[in-house]
């Protein structure tokens, strides 16, 4: 049985990043091979793109952002996701296209027909498998925000921002619904998960 494509997404503060090592040995406990990556970076090029990507210092065009996520994800795709796929392995990422659709279309305003232009040109028409989107209200992925690191570019912005982020992830979830499973993060880790695995067990 080959392997599978999992992306985790969400706005920031989501919960998205407590539940991927959970994931990662859910799997391994079903004697999956499971390679656990990230977007943006996952390649070199891709991690040194990152640290340009959120460096709150820089400024860039809105277009100039949406080019360098794709480019890393470019490499992300030629360097780690397919070869890992093609190996059977499975492949769990902390974000992926749909978090360009929400960041750069739904925070910075890129048009949406373009973003589709660039997911087919940089894809070739890989999607994930599966994806799991946790979601929680703006109030709360404030809190869980506030004060736990220096905040990098994207965390900066204003709560209008994230609100944008939100409903462009929610209009992606409608437009896929057999891909995207919206998981509400606002209850108990343990219960997240016991639905995680319920939505799991569909594939492995």
């Amino acid at each position: 049985m080959g392997g599978k494509f999992i992306t985790l997404e969400g706005i920031d503060g989501a919960g998205k990043s407590t539940h991927l090592a959970w994931l990662e040995r859910f799997l391994r406990d079903r004697g999956k091979e499971v390679r656990v990556t990230r977007e943006p970076g996952g390649t070199p090029l891709g991690e040194t793109l990152r640290g340009i990507l959120l460096d709150h210092t820089r400024a860039m065009h809105p277009g100039t952002e949406t080019l360098l996520m794709f480019a890393a994800r470019r490499e992300h795709l030629d360097k780690v996701i397919r070869p890992a796929l093609d190996a059977g392995a499975w492949v769990v990422s902390d974000r992926f296209t749909d978090a360009t659709f929400a960041y750069q279309g739904g925070g910075r305003g890129v048009a949406w027909e373009k973003l589709k232009i660039l997911e087919s040109w940089v894809q070739e028409g890989l999607q994930p498998d599966l994806t799991l989107l946790f979601d929680v209200p703006l109030e709360v992925s404030r809190e869980r925000l506030a004060g736990v690191r220096e905040p990098d570019r994207f965390e900066r912005e204003q709560a209008e921002f994230f609100g944008r982020v939100r409903e462009a992830y929610l209009r992606r979830a409608r437009e896929n619904p057999a891909r995207i499973h919206i998981i509400d993060s606002t209850y108990t880790v343990t219960s997240i998960q016991k639905r995680l695995e319920e939505i799991l067990s569909e594939y492995c």
